[in-house]
């Protein structure tokens, strides 16, 4: 009688990979832990950039000032306009949400 899976089993290296050339599977993989370190960093600054929006936010809405600076909105997004395209506006637009919350 056969046992139940206990976890996650290992699957064949052509499901992980899409390809069943050793070599190949074996770049994929290889720089597949490189887009995992590099989505770690990125996860870890983006909640790191959120958070020092907020406390700019805050610093200027105790000391008197406004919720948002438009201009400086206008500013990150032309910056990631430039540099990506549209969907660097779009990312843009996630960031200073992260960072304002929604309008």
């Amino acid at each position: 009688m056969a046992t139940p899976p206990t976890g996650v089993e290992a699957e064949p290296a052509e499901q992980q990979t899409g390809t069943q050339e050793p070599s190949a599977s074996a770049r994929i993989v290889q720089i597949r832990e490189r887009i995992d370190e590099i989505d770690h960093a990125l996860i870890t600054l983006w909640q790191e950039r959120a958070a020092l929006s907020q406390e700019v936010g805050a610093t200027r809405m105790a000391s008197g000032g406004t919720r948002l600076v438009l201009s400086r909105e206008r500013e990150i997004l032309e910056r990631f306009r430039v540099a990506l395209g549209a969907d660097g506006t779009q990312l843009a637009l996630l960031l200073l949400r992260a960072g304002r919350g929604p309008l």
